[in-house]
């Protein structure tokens, strides 16, 4: 389908996977339908102990979910 979603734990402010989504969308610029979409964790200085800050904070199967949708509906 020409699209991409480049998927990390990491926050993603200087992450591997910006870098990753960079490359990509240079690279395979003709080939991509729409452009690459990261995911990760919300920017905060660490992972929280409590739980439910925890699934907030970090990718989870509905946000992953509503990320492919709306790509695919690019």
């Amino acid at each position: 389908h020409g699209k991409v979603i480049v998927l990390t734990e990491e926050q993603l402010n200087n992450s591997f996977a910006q870098a990753l989504s960079g490359k990509i969308g240079q690279e395979c610029f003709r080939y991509l339908d729409a452009p690459v979409q990261t995911i990760g964790a919300l920017n905060l200085p660490c992972v929280p102990i409590n739980l439910v800050l925890e699934e907030a904070m970090l990718p989870n199967p509905k946000k992953v979910a509503a990320k492919i949708e709306a790509l695919l509906a690019y």
